[in-house]
C-alpha cells in the first residue's frame, strides 16, 4: 500500500464516532481503544493472534509517531488505519 498524499487524505471523508469530532481526539481515542480492547482480545487467544498483534503494534508505533511529529496527514492515515481493527 502506498502512502497517500495530503490531496487524497483531505478529500477523503473521515467519519468522527463521537462528539468529539476532532482528529485530536479521535485519534487518542482510537489508539486507546485498540490498545485497551482489540488487543487484548487477541493476546487472549495465544500464538494463533501473534501476527495480527504484530500488525497492531506497528499500527500504534506509526500513530503515536504522527501525533508526535504533529504529521497531519499521517495522523489521518493512522486514525483510519485503527479504525480498520476489530473484534
Amino acid at each position: 500500500m502506498g502512502r497517500k498524499g495530503w490531496r487524497e487524505l483531505t478529500m477523503e471523508k473521515i467519519e468522527l464516532t463521537t462528539d468529539n469530532n476532532t482528529l485530536g481526539d479521535q485519534l487518542p481515542a482510537e489508539i486507546a481503544r485498540v490498545r485497551d480492547e482489540v488487543m487484548l482480545e487477541y493476546l487472549e487467544i495465544g500464538n494463533a493472534g501473534a501476527f495480527a498483534l504484530a500488525f497492531m503494534r506497528a499500527s500504534l508505533d506509526r500513530a503515536a509517531k504522527a501525533m508526535a511529529e504533529g504529521d497531519v496527514v499521517a495522523m489521518i492515515a493512522s486514525y483510519k488505519d485503527l479504525r480498520s481493527y476489530s473484534l
